[in-house]
């Protein structure tokens, strides 16, 4: 769970940046996911996989980064 912040960040267009990346990469993961099951081969399956973990990584980066600003 997030906290509230009371008072502006110290670099808000990092914190944009953020929270930019934390919501576009979870819609991505989300649609890549629904991509899994209707791939055509192993390969296939693994590439889009490899690409979900890549996301991932980066999502909790940004999270991460999220959380110091507090």
């Amino acid at each position: 769970m997030m906290s509230e912040r009371f008072l502006p960040s110290d670099d808000p267009v990092l914190e944009a940046v953020y929270q930019w990346t934390v919501e576009r990469d979870a819609q991505d993961v989300r649609r890549l996911l629904e991509w899994l099951p209707e791939a055509r081969s192993s390969r296939e399956r693994r590439a889009l996989l490899e690409r979900v973990r890549s996301l991932l990584a980066e999502l909790e980066r940004a999270l991460d980064g999220l959380d110091e600003m507090v």
